[in-house]
């Protein structure tokens, strides 16, 4: 069967491998959509340490069931339209023997750390897909970074109460947005580029700001009487984000950090203890991926306005180069497994 594979940086392939072997509790999955993700273009353009040469991507993933193992569990079907879920668990860490597999010490995520999905078939345990047979399958293949997103805003512990500031207007700040505005709380959103403003609207955000054109904390103090917010939530990943979530933020206040800065980030300290903050990171999703299929099953949020273009599976390479050359003109690329047809 066909895959995309990158061989070094800046060098796609379309390549045969081996057809997958199906297991006793495994389901063989027909590939229809691939998302790309930020991880992706950083392991195109050579800077993502996760990441070794050469490696299928692909882990934000939607497809139908083709065929079951004996030992697969009759609730799930073949024709099942699937999103998978990419993490892997070692069970001992002690991450997972806290219940926060999420974050496994020795998380190998679907092509990243391991080979990914950008294939024709893929064949996986049971255990690590859901369902939904009421989205369609370029719906579905939002699932993931939207989990993520999902995720941020229950490690914030955003409730209805709460002014929630979300850094960053990309897929995942969506995914934030979309969480928080579920959960009932007030959201300011802030990003450089207007049209993902005013897509983080169309997603929940009472309140927008520009950080070329506004100072945000002076927009913050306006929005908050200058108490500041209840939960400041970065999915940027600038070292400059990273501090003005820390400035931002009330006293007793919740960060959390989902975005990986490239450099390394130095703060003045001193409002760490005296707002007594909670800060916290937070790593793919935990549990959440039902709660999201749902959410996206009710409609109220335009989640297919987030694919800015779909490519086809031979055209990958174009995608890629075409994110890396002009970044800010695309919120999420798919890839449609046209191979199959």
């Amino acid at each position: 069967m066909k895959a995309v594979s990158l061989k070094a940086p800046k060098e796609v392939e379309v390549i045969d491998i081996p057809e997958p072997k199906l297991g006793n509790d495994d389901v063989l999955i027909d590939i229809h959509y691939v998302g790309l993700c930020g991880s992706d273009l950083n392991t195109y353009r050579g800077g993502f340490t996760l990441a070794s040469y050469p490696l299928i991507p692909g882990h934000e993933v939607s497809g139908v069931i083709a065929e079951k193992g004996p030992g697969v569990p009759n609730s799930i079907e073949t024709g099942d339209k699937v999103v998978i879920i990419p993490y892997t668990n070692c069970g001992i860490c002690p991450a997972c023997r806290s219940g926060r597999p999420n974050c496994c010490q020795f998380n190998q995520t679907l092509g990243v750390q391991r080979d990914g999905a950008l294939r024709q078939h893929i064949a996986i345990n049971y255990t690590k897909i859901f369902t939904g047979n009421n989205l369609e399958l370029n719906e579905l293949a939002l699932v993931e970074p939207m989990s993520v997103g999902y995720h941020a805003a229950n490690r914030g512990m955003v409730c209805e109460t709460d002014t929630v500031l979300i850094l960053g207007c990309g897929t995942i700040g969506i995914g934030v947005i979309a969480a928080s505005a579920r959960k009932g709380a007030t959201v300011i959103a802030t990003d450089i580029d207007d049209g993902k403003l005013i897509l983080a609207q169309r997603f929940g955000a009472q309140n927008i700001i520009n950080s070329t054109k506004q100072d945000v904390l002076t927009e913050v103090e306006r929005l908050t009487d200058c108490k500041g917010v209840n939960v400041a939530i970065e999915a940027v990943g600038l070292p400059e984000t990273y501090r003005l979530a820390v400035e931002a933020v009330c006293y007793a206040g919740r960060i959390v950090y989902i975005g990986y800065s490239k450099k390394e980030v130095t703060y003045d300290t001193t409002d760490f203890v005296r707002k007594e903050l909670d800060i916290r990171g937070s790593r793919n999703a935990l549990r959440v991926f039902p709660s999201v299929i749902k959410m996206m099953e009710k409609g109220q949020f335009p989640f297919t306005d987030l694919i800015t273009k779909i490519y086809p599976f031979n055209q990958t390479d174009q995608a890629l180069a075409d994110w890396d050359n002009d970044p800010g003109s695309f919120t999420k690329i798919l890839i449609e497994d046209d191979m199959l047809t």
